[in-house]
């Protein structure tokens, strides 16, 4: 590729979620993976640092704005209210400006954690979080149209539990899902046409395709469909002169068994389960559960999604808590309960100042969390090698007071989930794989140096490098490093010094009245949610 003392004036993100570095650095070396090779032999390339915990709604909105967590607010799918109550995590929510907000014209595809769209100038169609293609999806909204007439069976994502038991069919499933997606991906290139500054777009499909099937061979063939749209773009962002960013949220791997954390800490005394008293003893009593009455509404036509879309959010909390069953939160007496994990491992500490029913005063925190930190430190398998992994939430997210207190994950083969249970591990049922720590980074582009290796590469030092690539400032309140040994020592962002700008805090005090009931259940069959 010719180089030239000229930056790129435009970059293209093309995200992977949940694509491990050893895999593609095996395939790339054995030649299974043509395209993957160029982009190392033609441009830099190393692992890239996930977010703690490393997870889609924390790690995609960290790629895309350069800052951590504490600064861009979203901390899972849900976001926990001093109440106790949860409600689903949106665009809204995100408190510092993205790429594409400072960038322009974008295109931005399947991005988590984008819904609703947010009027930006050039399109957006909404990925991961978005209830349904029944709703506005995409900006501008004629777009959607578009979308149905060219990809009619065009889906946000596939409903996992019911391929559990039918694998080879979810595999055809994944592989038509991809492929519609990368219909999306051409229209979009169509509509923006030579005029634009930012491209991001993101395939969920393999992170999908891994948690239920972790066999090399079926891989291998996922990743060469992966390979051969990596050639596409590559191809476009060529003919546009354009810095390419492949990048993964995290990695993958294994896993063996779980390891359930509330029923640890209601196993020490620090959880305590809501008595089957009053309403909820007496229907436990009569063998009346959330299953059964569930089972009961959908032989009548009467889905969960359906009532709590109807009814308002108080009465459905009300009446959940007085059914007895695995309502996770609904099932926790919280004024006896010194501390409990929510979301993807968040632990807080049931103070007095954040939560309306605490019982520790705010004093006291630190304290607790040693305990705690102890506590799970101390689980351990049968060879006594630990079980989880434990991080300090005000080390990990330092600007913001309501950070989880504690970050609590599997280590290794064990995956870490809150669900209340009776026994502290189970099996993984129909889970073959999960999150690691190590995605892939791979930059190609004409400021790009060829055969470079970066080290020490996190998501949050995708969008100061970016932006420094082609010429832009980057944003002051940056927690994200320019990746200098990305770019070849000839060109102007390898001599040029970092400029920094101010920005505006990003976020709205609008709310999102939607029913999200088939988001949860999507998120539940892949393991996110309890």
């Amino acid at each position: 590729m010719s180089r030239s003392s000229q930056t790129a004036e435009r970059a293209f993100v093309l995200g992977f979620d949940g694509v491990p570095w050893r895999l593609i650095e095996q395939w790339s070396d054995e030649g299974e993976l043509p395209n993957f090779a160029r982009m190392r032999e033609e441009g830099a390339s190393g692992t890239l640092e996930s977010t703690q915990p490393a997870t889609t709604p924390l790690a995609w909105p960290t790629i895309a704005t350069g800052v951590w967590p504490d600064k861009h607010g979203l901390y899972g799918f849900q976001n926990l209210s001093s109440n106790y109550t949860h409600e689903m995590y949106t665009s809204y929510d995100m408190k510092q400006p993205t790429l594409w907000e400072q960038l322009s014209p974008a295109h931005v595809g399947n991005v988590p954690m984008t819904y609703p769209a947010r009027e930006i100038d050039g399109t957006m169609v909404t990925g991961m979080m978005t209830p349904s293609t029944e709703k506005e999806y995409t900006h501008p909204p004629e777009l959607k149209d578009e979308i149905e007439s060219r990809i009619p069976d065009y889906e946000i994502s596939l409903d996992y539990p019911d391929y559990a038991d039918r694998l080879d069919e979810f595999e055809v499933a994944v592989d038509d899902m991809l492929e519609n997606r990368r219909e999306l991906m051409q229209l979009q290139m169509e509509k923006a046409g030579d005029d634009w500054g930012l491209f991001f777009f993101v395939f969920t499909a393999p992170d999908r395709f891994q948690h239920l099937i972790w066999d090399m061979d079926r891989l291998l063939d996922h990743y060469k469909k992966l390979d051969d749209i990596l050639g596409e773009v590559m191809d476009y962002t060529d003919e546009h002169d354009a810095d390419l960013y492949t990048v993964s949220d995290h990695g993958f791997g294994p896993i063996e068994e779980l390891v359930y954390v509330n029923h640890i800490l209601e196993q020490d005394g620090y959880l305590f389960r809501e008595e089957d008293e009053g309403t909820r003893g007496a229907l436990s009593s009569l063998g009346i559960s959330r299953d059964r009455i569930t089972d009961a509404l959908d032989r009548v036509g009467i889905s969960e999604e359906k009532i709590v879309s109807t009814l308002p959010r108080s009465i459905v909390d009300t009446v959940a808590e007085q059914i007895p069953g695995d309502h996770a939160l609904y099932d926790v007496d919280y004024e006896k309960t010194v501390a409990f994990v929510h979301g993807a491992g968040c632990l807080y500490v049931n103070d007095t100042e954040r939560f309306d029913s605490g019982v520790v005063d705010p004093s006291q925190v630190p304290a607790v969390k040693d305990e705690l930190t102890d506590l799970f430190e101390s689980v351990t398998n049968d060879d006594g090698e630990p079980m989880l992994n434990v991080f300090d939430g005000d080390e990990l997210f330092p600007t913001d007071d309501d950070s989880p207190d504690l970050i609590v994950n599997g280590r290794g083969v064990y995956e870490a989930r809150n669900a209340l249970t009776d026994e502290p591990t189970g099996d993984t049922g129909n889970y073959d794989a999960s999150h690691r720590k190590e995605g892939i980074v791979l930059c190609r582009g004409p400021s790009i140096d060829a055969g470079a290796e970066l080290r020490g590469a996190r998501v949050v030092d995708i969008a100061p490098t970016l932006l420094h690539g082609i010429g832009k400032p980057v944003p002051k309140n940056a927690d994200g490093r320019v990746l200098f040994d990305a770019f070849d020592e000839e060109t102007t962002p390898a001599s040029t010094k970092v400029e920094r700008t101010g920005v505006s805090q990003g976020g709205t005090d609008e709310e999102v009245d939607d029913d999200f009931g088939e988001v949860e259940d999507r998120l539940k069959g892949l393991g996110y949610m309890e």
